[in-house]
């Protein structure tokens, strides 16, 4: 056997040299058909310095070798190339030592590779990036990272990332350069990134995110664009570790010419003549030119279009800037497409809720022109069901320019409730509470409930069912059974009855209601210093009445409303055979107005009025009384109501 050395010296004696076999050695692991599978040579091929080079990069490629060499011999004068590997170690295990601010569930999910595996220092390098960007989003700027292999004389070894996490580093100064305009804090409102403050190491407040630090660049931005300085340029924030102790940001800010609005034109497919369309467009001559009412022009624009069938109009702001004047004219071009039509609707994510309680709430049907203002509309109705936690109503090309599909994504919550605990309030004292609740049985919409309190003075028991659409109709539907007794300072009343009730809408927003109620009420218990006309309701009488009432709802969202009113008007006349004889009149009205913050401010009034409709008096089971927490405060409960 002899030895022949791979050198430039072989190959210019006898140029390309043609091998008779190929093999592989000092592998362990990885399959010899793995390594010639990765290379283009041969047996019987003519191979020379460049091929073998080309040989010995693909087979590096694979990633299992940290050297490999060649060598030829020649056996009977058949020449073997045989290349020579050298295994990387295989990682049986991954430790973390030093991690105590992200714990291992934290820090797993970044490794790059899994165990067992050959080791990859690009993954490990990768890996020690992730790790370090986590312990960056959570405040650890100076933390630091160094991995370590340890390795057995099978080349088997764990790989330990060895971790000094240092303490949380927060922003302590962010300074803005060139900012004349907007001032530091009206920039920083703009910013999702803050400054450190006294209760950082409670709300995590100064905390540098990368991510969120670009974010709030096109945040300062657009803040600018808003008061017309289209040209305004902010620099890349500039971050600096101060002491390993904190961060300083700097900020710079090239705010360039303010420009305000010259002249304003509407071009393209004309619905509406020139006038009326302009007279939607939020920027007019002579105004700054702000980004956000360019949006608002287009938006509004849109609409209009989208709310006639147009559901693919194109609005592009054409702009002419002349920046000697400042001015910018604007052109809105409008490229109104085909009239488009709904060709299905496709609901999805309602897993328990049955297509025909969401479908009925959206007031376009298949064949239906288009019209952004209904599909807003559905949006809304949708949501307030009551019975989903995510709601989009999206529209997407059909199967031709003047189709659409209407898309309903919806997200399911849970809609049944079960409650018990107990309580004390003023008027009952200590009381105890359960109830079940469900308010989309079966998937159809339907409500049912099953309550009962239990008080020191007072008990109360029902059980409702009620079907907003009673066979699939807009006709709603729904009974109670109750039992209510109290006792108050004068006398005792308990109340056993029930009730039926049906209505229907009246318009978009106003329905009508009728309920019939049956009630049987004794009164005990009254106190002596009562007059004789209460003394003489001592006993057991029957209540039997039918009430008229027209609700208004015109509040955004019935759930969490922000603007918008309840408003309602009843009228019960009770007399139908019960001894019970009298006319009721109520009027109740609640309002709700946006502040700033996400805030909202509620007003609620209520007036009522009731008069006997025989020669006897009200009985006090049906009379007024104000008073407490609920009503008028300063006074106690029931404390205000009729004197003699």
């Amino acid at each position: 056997m002899t030895l022949i050395l791979l050198s430039a010296a072989v190959f210019a004696s006898a140029q390309d040299l043609r091998v008779s076999d190929i093999q592989v050695g000092g592998n362990a692991r990885i399959e010899t058909s793995t390594v010639l599978a990765a290379i283009s040579i041969k047996p019987g091929d003519l191979v020379s310095l460049e091929t073998i080079d080309q040989a010995m990069q693909s087979i590096f490629k694979l990633g299992y070798f940290d050297d490999i060499s060649v060598e030829m011999t020649e056996v009977q004068g058949a020449k073997i190339l045989t290349f020579v590997v050298h295994e990387l170690p295989l990682i049986r295990s991954i430790v973390f030592v030093g991690n105590k601010k992200l714990k291992d569930d934290k820090l797993v999910p970044l490794l790059t590779m899994r165990t067992p595996s050959i080791y990859n220092r690009i993954k490990v390098d990768v890996t020690l990036e992730q790790i370090k960007n986590a312990y960056i989003v959570d405040g650890y700027y100076a933390a630091k990272i160094t991995p370590d292999l340890q390795v057995d004389d099978k080349n088997e070894g764990t790989l330990t990332f060895n971790i000094v996490e240092g303490k949380k580093i927060l922003i302590s100064h962010i300074t803005f350069v060139g900012n004349t305009v907007l001032d530091k804090d009206q920039l920083l409102d703009k910013m999702e990134t803050k400054e450190r403050w006294w209760l950082s190491w409670i709300t995590d407040r100064g905390i540098y995110n990368k991510e969120a630090m670009s974010l709030d660049v096109e945040r300062i931005k657009a803040a600018y664009h808003d008061e017309g300085y289209q040209s305004v340029r902010v620099g890349d924030p500039q971050v600096t570790l101060i002491k390993d102790e904190y961060l300083d940001v700097v900020i710079e800010i090239d705010q360039g010419l303010q420009y305000r609005v010259g002249e304003v034109t509407v071009s393209g497919d004309m619905m509406y003549p020139q006038e009326k369309l302009r007279k939607l467009v939020r920027l007019q001559s002579g105004d700054v030119f702000g980004t956000s009412a360019l949006r608002q022009s287009i938006l509004m624009l849109t609409d209009v279009y989208a709310d006639h069938g147009y559901a693919y109009t194109n609005v592009t702001p054409l702009t002419s800037k002349d920046q000697q004047l400042q001015l910018i004219d604007l052109n809105l071009e409008v490229e109104q497409g085909p009239r488009v039509f709904v060709e299905r609707i496709e609901i999805t994510g309602n897993t328990k809720t049955r297509d025909k309680v969401i479908r009925r709430e959206i007031p376009l049907l298949e064949r239906d022109l288009f019209s952004a203002k209904k599909v807003k509309e559905a949006n809304r109705r949708i949501r307030n069901l009551g019975f989903f936690d995510e709601i989009n109503v999206t529209n997407k090309p059909g199967s031709d320019e003047t189709k659409t599909i209407l898309g309903v994504a919806v997200t399911e919550r849970s809609t049944g409730t079960f409650s018990i605990g107990m309580g004390y309030s003023s008027s009952d004292k200590l009381m105890a509470q359960g109830s079940i609740s469900q308010d989309n049985l079966f998937g159809y919409g339907m409500r049912l409930s099953l309550s009962g309190t239990f008080g020191s003075y007072s008990s109360n028991y029902s059980l409702a069912l009620s079907d907003p659409h009673f066979l699939d109709t807009n006709w709603t539907l729904g009974g109670e059974i109750y039992k209510n007794d109290r006792e108050y300072d004068d006398y005792d009343e308990e109340k056993i009855g029930g009730s039926i009730r049906t209505g229907h809408p009246i318009g978009r927003k106003s329905k009508l209601y009728v309920t019939y109620r049956y009630e049987q009420l004794e009164v005990s218990n009254i106190s002596n210093n009562l007059t004789d006309t209460i003394q003489d309701e001592a006993g057991n009488s029957t209540l039997s009445s039918l009430t008229t009432q027209i609700v208004r709802n015109s509040t955004d969202y019935y759930d969490d409303p922000s603007r918008g009113g309840v408003s309602k008007l009843s009228l019960e006349y009770a007399g139908l055979g019960g001894t019970e004889k009298f006319v009721k009149s109520i009027a109740e009205h609640r309002h709700f107005f946006p502040l700033p913050w996400g805030t909202v401010f509620s007003i609620h009034g209520e007036l009522g009025y009731v008069t006997s409709t025989d020669s006897d008096d009200v009985s006090i089971t049906q009379t007024f009384f104000l008073g407490g927490i609920r009503t008028i405060r300063g006074f106690q409960y029931r404390e205000v109501g009729p004197r003699e």
